[in-house]
């Protein structure tokens, strides 16, 4: 009986002794497993920290070459550049961060990474800049690009506190455009309201007779169907872009003036990006991009002149001689508008024109 008794401790004792081994086991291998997934769980978030998702605004159509040519192909370049480590969604004028007069402040607050605006929206922003507007500066996208970036370093960088400036560009020279009547000296602007992109412009309108109105590029068609407005100045791009060419019938191709643009990212997310992502950013701007702006308008201005020869539209092309007239109407106008800059606190507004005009020169 005895003996018995002692068997059946045993083999209680040997099944005891095993099943804590299975436990002490199952608890190693689920400890184990638990270790191993939040070892994955650590890693993918560690990932996807190391992700960068950046968000670049502008205030025109998706069917416009700088969201079309420019900032989808630039965002696109940015993640194959970069491994798929960084990407960029681009948001049109259509988006809730479309609105032409908030592009720099969203860059500013953080609200937006990176944005294309127009120096002239707000006004008086960006007074040192916009200089380039005066009329007759520049004739192309090209050298009034390659000049402006050439000047910024010294003349303009103080106007852009907070941003990481990627590239400043300009238009083709620009043109005036009516719906009704047909401007073909200075003359005929007399009377008629016309839509204006800048401080600059403005003051050249106003000298001319006209009256200068400022609006949004989007708001403009409405504003010419309903009669607001008589004309615009703009490239020949926004003819097409904006469908223009369904309502304006005549076309003074005068390439009076320029209007600028900035490319810029704010200044804590540039620093904060990652040495390699950051790298790219670089390789994608500055000096790189520069070139590229001069064959793109003329790309984006052929479409707007086609739309406009389409539709029989009547263009008139100003000649040297009368290019040269209109200059020296015009120069009291543009000796007013530097001694204006300079009363409200641009002290070295002569400087800066004198040094447009002669990089001008070099480029040409």
């Amino acid at each position: 009986m005895n003996t018995v008794n002692r068997d059946d401790r045993a083999r209680e004792s040997t099944q005891s002794s095993t099943v804590k081994s299975r436990r002490k086991f199952v608890g190693y291998a689920t400890l184990g497993a638990f270790a191993a997934l939040t070892a994955a769980a650590g890693a993918k978030r560690a990932q996807a920290q190391d992700l960068v998702n950046l968000k670049l605004s502008h205030y025109l159509p998706p069917v416009h070459g700088i969201h079309t040519d420019f900032l989808e192909p630039w965002a696109k370049a940015l993640n194959e550049r970069t491994g798929g480590k960084a990407t960029a969604r681009v948001f049109p004028g259509s988006s809730p961060f479309g609105n032409v007069a908030n592009q720099f402040d969203q860059v500013q607050a953080g609200v937006v990474d990176a944005a294309v605006g127009l120096h002239g929206i707000p006004r008086g922003r960006f007074p040192r800049t916009g200089i380039v507007d005066l009329p007759f500066l520049t004739a192309n996208a090209d050298e009034a690009t390659r000049m402006l970036w050439k000047l910024y370093p010294k003349y303009l960088k103080e106007e852009y506190p907070g941003v990481k400036v990627l590239a400043l560009f300009a238009h083709n020279g620009g043109l005036i455009h009516t719906r009704d009547k047909k401007v073909e000296r200075m003359e005929d602007l007399r009377g008629l309201r016309v839509r204006s992109p800048s401080p600059a412009v403005n003051e050249m309108l106003t000298y001319l007779g006209a009256t200068p109105v400022g609006m949004a590029p989007a708001q403009v068609y409405e504003n010419l169907q309903k009669g607001i407005i008589d004309g615009v100045v703009f490239p020949w791009d926004p003819v097409k872009s904006f469908r223009l060419d369904e309502l304006l019938r005549y076309h003074l191709d005068a390439r009076a003036y320029t209007v600028s643009f900035y490319f810029v990212m704010n200044q804590a997310k540039y620093d904060a990006l990652p040495g390699d992502v950051r790298k790219v950013v670089d390789e994608l701007s500055g000096d790189n991009l520069i070139p590229k702006f001069g064959p793109w308008w003329d790309k984006w201005d052929a479409a707007g002149l086609a739309a406009a020869k389409a539709r029989g539209n009547v263009i008139t092309q100003l000649s040297e001689a009368d290019r040269m007239q209109w200059r020296e109407t015009l120069a009291p106008m543009i000796e007013s508008e530097l001694k204006k800059l300079e009363t409200e606190g641009v002290s070295n507004a002569r400087e800066i024109y004198r040094a447009m005009q002669q990089t001008i020169a070099s480029l040409r």
